[in-house]
């Protein structure tokens, strides 16, 4: 066991040579007390979309920085300013940027890259890594500052945006925004991705970078089976036979809710006793209610906190077409509520349901039986039953393992 006064030579140690030599080289015993002499990081986050906004993405990384600040860490936020503020994290320090709205996307935002600005609020806050969560002019304009200044970068790829342009009648764009993300990614040290899934496809696009797993979690206190609310149900106007379908996220193209339509609405032509809700929304809201002619669909907008955990308790199986995802945090959530979930199989579906038990996981290119499964689903007692399994499978799917996942990869960064 290292002396008193030999731990006490690391501790007034600059940080980047505490870590020289290779943490799986070193003794265990060495390795344990390094756990507790391990320095507290100042992290950079830099992110076009933050809280009160309504993704995936920006509700993550809330979750990772709370977890980060309760472990010590210090957090800047570089960020589009907002018309609102969040109220549930206060970062150590913040560096707000001009807002200019996406085109074709009104709901989200980039970021003005103001160079002085960032720079001085990088020199001032002196992080000892940058953490970049999405690829726009913000993004970029952090890579720049950044390698400027030598400072450790890392990056997280969370949404495949190359993907979504086929759906927005930009296909010629794909292979340009392909390069530059290879690009992007190949210039950072690192790049998170929340499935392996997402890992393999960027491996095959060519991003040669060191990518690390860090997985997603639920809030098991919020997402429950007991905030299933019988008044929101007869709000939908359905009885105690009703199957009611959910499904939850933004309403555009790339996620396919047209499929769901399709399916819920040849269910109904059946004389089947079903109801499709469909809770978020977006730029595909008024195409997608003008495809429910006999306006059987309740669109009930966008839906936070209890009352979201209220409209998937309430409900009886979660439905999900998209084929763009690199998780999808819904998944988890109607899980941890108590639903049987119908998915392609990938991501986070492929990780966590079990087929035919606590779910159904079709083939990525079957879309046609997905449609089916909806037509023929089981009884409302046995989706009760799936539910119950599917709350059991993600029992240990909380934040605290994702925020060591990010702590880990962050001390990675700074030993290489």
């Amino acid at each position: 066991m290292p002396s008193t006064a030999a731990l006490k030579r690391q501790l007034d140690m600059p940080f980047k040579f505490r870590f020289k030599r290779g943490y799986q080289q070193q003794p265990a015993q060495e390795r344990a007390v390094e756990q507790l002499i391990r320095p507290k990081l100042k992290i950079a986050i830099v992110t076009e979309t933050w809280p009160p906004e309504i993704n995936g993405v920006a509700l993550s990384l809330q979750h990772l920085c709370q977890g980060l600040q309760q472990q010590g860490h210090k957090i800047m936020l570089i960020r589009p300013e907002q018309s609102r503020s969040c109220t549930t994290f206060v970062a150590q320090q913040e560096c707000l940027v001009t807002a200019h709205k996406i085109p074709k996307y009104p709901s989200l935002q980039f970021g003005r890259p103001q160079w002085l600005k960032v720079t001085k609020a990088i020199e001032q806050f002196q992080p000892d890594v940058v953490h970049i969560v999405t690829e726009g002019p913000l993004g970029l304009l952090a890579l720049q500052v950044a390698k400027m200044k030598k400072i450790a970068i890392s990056s997280g790829f969370h949404s495949p945006f190359q993907e979504f342009s086929r759906f927005f009648d930009l296909a010629f764009l794909v292979k340009p925004i392909q390069h530059y993300l290879r690009w992007f990614h190949n210039n950072t040290n690192l790049t998170c991705v929340p499935s392996q899934d997402t890992a393999r496809a960027l491996q095959a696009h060519g991003i040669t970078c060191p990518i690390q797993v860090i997985s997603r979690g639920v809030d098991h206190r919020l997402f429950s089976p007991e905030h299933r609310c019988e008044d929101m149900r007869q709000h939908w106007g359905v009885d105690r036979q009703t199957k009611v379908l959910l499904y939850v996220g933004r309403l555009s193209p790339e996620k396919e809710i047209h499929v769901l339509i399709d399916g819920y609405l040849q269910a109904r032509r059946q004389q089947q006793a079903v109801r499709l809700v469909i809770v978020g929304d977006g730029p595909d809201k008024e195409r997608l209610q003008q495809l429910d002619s006999e306006q059987q669909v309740i669109f009930m907008g966008n839906l936070t906190g209890q009352r979201l955990a209220e409209a998937y308790a309430s409900s009886d199986v979660f439905v999900f077409a998209s084929r763009v995802e690199t998780f999808g945090n819904v998944v988890l959530e109607a899980m941890a509520s108590g639903l049987p979930v119908l998915a392609y199989d990938y991501a986070c579906a492929h990780a966590y349901i079990q087929n035919e038990q606590s779910g159904w996981l079709i083939d990525l290119n079957d879309e046609q039986g997905l449609v089916r499964r909806m037509q023929n689903l089981p009884a409302l007692s046995q989706l009760h039953l799936m539910g119950q399994q599917a709350r059991m499978q993600v029992k240990d799917a909380g934040w605290q393992r994702p925020v060591q996942q990010f702590e880990q990869a962050l001390y990675g960064l700074m030993m290489t």
